[in-house]
């Protein structure tokens, strides 16, 4: 203990020191441009004081009905109005929100809901048949609360007593809500994919909430009153804590029930969008609708892609149809987003080529993540900025998560040494920003080689006839491992094994280039990512075989 006159008589208290959440970004918006309009969805134009007022009174409801603080409340939402005023109700009574991946199957759900130990669930009707068979294997028996979106006209029923307007209708719009106690209390739950048995529930909290949609912001350069477009799924990272930085400047979510290129080119060319989320698929999904389909856009929009790195013919087909693409890197443990290839002006002067080289590197730490470097997992120690030499990607900061609810071990494992273990493989340039290689357990090693499945699929990529390739190890007698490489081509198109191997040959050393080439629509996850386990399963079910193509 210091003696300084700094330490003494400076204490804490409500004055100067406040938990910092970001349902406070709402509150100030509906204070400062209460009619500035916060949601379009359809028809529907709802601006900020009612945004905040349902928010309220939605909070209301739910104390009324018997939760409290740490309470788990699921749902089972699509980019709707409710979902937004989820993210705000939820923890503005002090409980934790659980968004539920729409894409799952009943027995996924029902362990997340057992494992979260949800309270209440509220149901989007579209989806309240995979619901009604996953609360009959669950052993939770939550409130159930049936939301009906005006702009859904298919099938679906109610499941529970009470429809979400009239539950909502029940709270007191002059709630008086209270931040958290601690900005390290729980704000909301999202799980992992579960891949390799469970899935994990991943535990954000307000401070890295907040922290998170102010770097949002500050990234992706959203001045005043920011158009954003839903292309991004919200349960998905709490859609990377964007129904959060909207508020920050007071913009408008135009909400988004499906990713259909001509309603997304509509909807840009209405509003006059600014930015919008994705992975690669979304991307592609613009580029390939016909031309009836394509709006000419009102501005330029800035697009936001993680996952894979974009594809050189990907990027350049994005400039031209008038969007500035950011790559971005993080993981659902980083809250999302948490690295970003900054991106330099002089770059600018690059041909086409060396312009995608640059893009496809994740880059530099977000403003508001402390540490970000390349590490050697067994010792510790960063690997040499030398662009060559692979090594861990690890986190440390405020916007990584509090750890794996109700699963010590693993929070152990991956917070060891001090940071955030990513699972993902890369290296660091001389420049400091980084690069993925892999994932760790995507690596392939042939006759003791590494080889990067994201080199391999890169080259397919560039191929004029490929929309999508992923690359996964198969097992070979002699070097152990040899790539294997399933492909899914544009429309119309055909090719043979050979001229895609032969391909690769032009732009890869040979012992990178792949043996097998299978041609099949590829298993994606809701959020466009590759389901490359499902992918390595089927390489082994293929192999050995004597032909260097198949069909699934």
């Amino acid at each position: 203990m210091t003696n300084s006159p700094y330490d003494r008589d400076l204490e804490r208290n409500p004055a100067n020191f406040q938990p910092l959440t970001p349902i406070t970004f709402l509150e100030r918006a509906a204070d400062v441009f209460p009619e500035r309009v916060a949601i379009a969805h359809g028809q529907l134009r709802r601006n900020y004081r009612d945004f905040y007022a349902r928010s309220l009174r939605l909070a209301s409801a739910l104390e009324k009905a018997g939760l409290g603080r740490g309470d788990t409340v699921s749902v089972m939402l699509a980019n709707t109005p409710a979902m937004l005023e989820c993210h705000y109700a939820v923890p503005m009574m002090g409980a934790v929100l659980n968004t539920l991946n729409t894409r799952l199957d009943a027995s996924i759900l029902a362990f997340t809901l057992d494992h979260a130990e949800t309270k209440a669930l509220i149901v989007d009707r579209e989806f309240s048949d995979v619901i009604r068979e996953a609360l009959s294997l669950a052993k939770a028996k939550p409130v159930i609360i049936d939301y009906s979106d005006p702009e859904y006209d298919g099938p679906g029923e109610r499941l529970g007593s009470v429809e979400y307007e009239k539950f909502l209708s029940s709270g007191d719009a002059d709630y008086q809500w209270s931040p958290p106690g601690d900005e390290w209390d729980a704000i909301s739950l999202n799980y992992t994919s579960g891949t390799t048995g469970d899935p994990k529930g991943v535990v954000y909290h307000h401070r890295g909430a907040y922290l998170t949609a102010l770097g949002n912001v500050l990234t992706g350069d959203m001045g005043r009153h920011p158009v954003y477009l839903w292309t991004l799924p919200m349960f998905h990272c709490n859609g990377w804590c964007f129904p959060w930085s909207i508020s920050v400047n007071a913009g408008t979510h135009v909400c988004l029930r499906q990713v259909r290129a001509s309603h997304i080119y509509e909807l840009m060319a209405e509003h006059g969008v600014t930015h919008l989320c994705g992975a690669p698929i979304v991307m592609s999904t613009l580029l390939n609708a016909t031309e009836s389909e394509k709006k000419p856009l009102k501005r330029a929009a800035r697009f936001f892609t993680a996952a894979a790195p974009p594809p050189q013919a990907v990027l350049a087909g994005m400039k031209a149809a008038g969007f500035e693409v950011t790559h971005l890197y993080g993981l659902t443990e980083t809250y999302g987003p948490a690295a970003v290839n900054e991106w330099h002006e002089d770059w600018d002067a690059l041909d086409g080529g060396a312009q995608a080289q640059m893009k496809a590197r994740q880059g530099v730490r977000y403003l508001v993540l402390e540490n970000l470097d390349v590490i050697d997992p067994d010792s510790m120690q960063p690997v040499p900025r030398d662009g060559a030499t692979m090594g861990e990607v690890m986190f440390r900061g405020n916007v990584v998560m509090k750890g794996y609810l109700k699963n010590k071990s693993a929070s152990e494992k991956a917070f060891h040494g001090g940071w955030f273990h990513s699972g993902d493989l890369g290296v660091r340039h001389p420049d400091g920003y980084i690069q993925l290689k892999d994932r760790s357990k995507d690596i392939i090693i042939s006759g003791g080689e590494n080889i990067s499945s994201i080199e391999v699929e890169d080259a397919l990529f560039r191929h004029p006839k490929v929309r999508a390739a992923a690359v996964v190890a198969a097992p070979d007698d002699k070097w152990g491992e040899t790539p294997c490489a399933f492909v899914e081509l544009k429309d119309g198109e055909q090719a043979s094994a050979e001229e895609l191997i032969d391909w690769t040959r032009q732009h890869l050393a040979h012992f990178k280039c792949p043996r097998h080439v299978v041609f099949c629509e590829l298993p994606k996850t809701s959020t466009g990512k590759i389901r490359k386990y499902v992918l390595r399963e089927r390489a082994r079910e293929i192999w050995p075989a004597s032909a260097t193509t198949a069909s699934l």
